[in-house]
């Protein structure tokens, strides 16, 4: 969809793409804040002309020039928020989605219907990834391997290669340079839900694709659903082909959401990185704590497993909500083997290092002091285990 924006790559900082892009026409249209576009349908007294239209659109999928044709189609408050988020990740486009799970169902539908139906995947992966995967619920078949085995498991019916990094809920870290040549021409699909492009842009490192569960980090409170894939335009017009035909459509004012959001997301990456990285050192020396899971690259999530029963951990938080999802500005802690990853065989789980005992925090931006408070608290008393600090895992 056409809003008149300028989409060319500029050499802007990330921080001022953050706050501008998808902004830049604004000025010119006398406006200071993105307007909300709610329109589900757009008039038209030239039906010719629209029918040229859509015949492109089928055609290429290309966004259509001129005005707005059905909500179906694209929205020009979405269209911005895409424009962005495509403008931080360093691609061509990005296509947005009703959830990230939405996102990659349409990611293999692509590819399915180009009769490539096999998926190399490495675990773990968010859990309803895998599940999607694993069931074949879309018509594709999986095969699951190590970063060093995707060469091999590579098949001529292979559409995708699907990777997370850092991964839900282990934090684990893939070299992506070397699986993207693993990969030779078929596409690398990396879940980015976790670093955003503050932290790590894989394109920079061969990705072809980038998906965000925009839910999390791109949103940032808590209030909106969504997904997003960035990619090249050719690409990104097959995806708008599945999200007109499947109805997988976001809504505006989520759009608009995750615009704003976007200004802010830099800011609060680094802040909740810098709170998570000081709670991943204190969980490390704990006696309670077997085991502290943290990036390399940093980030604002923390995983650890402890010596005691997790769920009392889960019960004696009152600051930090128990809760599923992450990336919010307030932080929340989850039972991955309980609830995100319980669609997973338990069996596949732990073989991914999804312990029993596994806790995933996702830090917002409280005083770590607080944090730090509630958690002790929550861990209770020391128990009689030998007062040895607990190992920090990197990716």
């Amino acid at each position: 969809m056409d809003n008149g924006m300028d989409t060319r790559r500029t050499t802007r900082a990330l921080a001022t793409e953050a706050v501008h892009a998808g902004r830049d026409d604004l000025a010119g249209l006398g406006l200071h804040a993105p307007p909300i576009d709610l329109s589900t349908t757009y008039p038209s007294y030239d039906s010719r002309a629209e029918a040229a239209r859509i015949d492109a659109f089928a055609t290429t999928g290309a966004e259509p020039d001129g005005p707005p044709v059905y909500g179906r189609l694209g929205n020009p408050t979405v269209a911005r928020f895409e424009t962005a988020l495509a403008r931080l990740e360093g691609t061509e486009a990005a296509v947005a989605f009703a959830s990230g799970m939405a996102a990659l169902s349409a990611v293999l539908l692509v590819r399915a219907s180009m009769g490539l139906r096999h998926v190399v995947a490495v675990r773990p992966l968010y859990g309803c990834s895998d599940h999607l995967l694993t069931a074949g619920l879309l018509g594709s078949e999986v095969t699951w391997t190590d970063p060093a085995g995707v060469a091999d498991a590579l098949r001529p019916d292979t559409g995708l290669v699907l990777v997370e990094s850092p991964a839900n809920p282990t934090l684990a870290e893939i070299d992506l340079r070397a699986v993207a040549h693993a990969c030779g021409s078929v596409p690398l699909l990396v879940d980015n839900t976790f670093a955003t492009p503050v932290l790590q842009r894989p394109v920079e490192q061969g990705a072809r694709l980038v998906l965000h569960s925009a839910t999390k980090y791109l949103g940032g409170h808590g209030d909106v659903l969504a997904g997003v894939v960035a990619c090249d335009e050719e690409f990104a017009g097959r995806l708008r082909q599945v999200r007109f035909a499947t109805g997988g459509v976001l809504h505006p004012l989520a759009g608009y959401l995750l615009l704003r959001g976007l200004s802010t997301l830099p800011v609060r990456v680094r802040a909740a990185s810098a709170n998570a990285a000081e709670l991943a050192t204190r969980l490390a020396a704990d006696p309670r704590v077997a085991r502290v899971h943290y990036p390399s690259i940093g980030g604002a999530m923390v995983a650890f497993e402890v010596h005691g029963d997790p769920h009392e951990v889960i019960a004696g938080v009152r600051l930090i909500t128990p809760a599923v999802s992450l990336g919010s500005v307030d932080s929340l802690i989850q039972h991955p083997a309980s609830i995100s990853h319980r669609i997973v065989d338990a069996g596949d789980r732990r073989d991914a290092g999804v312990s029993d005992r596994l806790l995933r925090l996702s830090v917002g931006l409280e005083d770590v002091e607080d944090l730090w408070s509630d958690l002790d608290r929550a861990l209770g008393t020391p128990s009689a285990r030998p007062a040895r600090s607990g190992a920090m895992a990197q990716g």
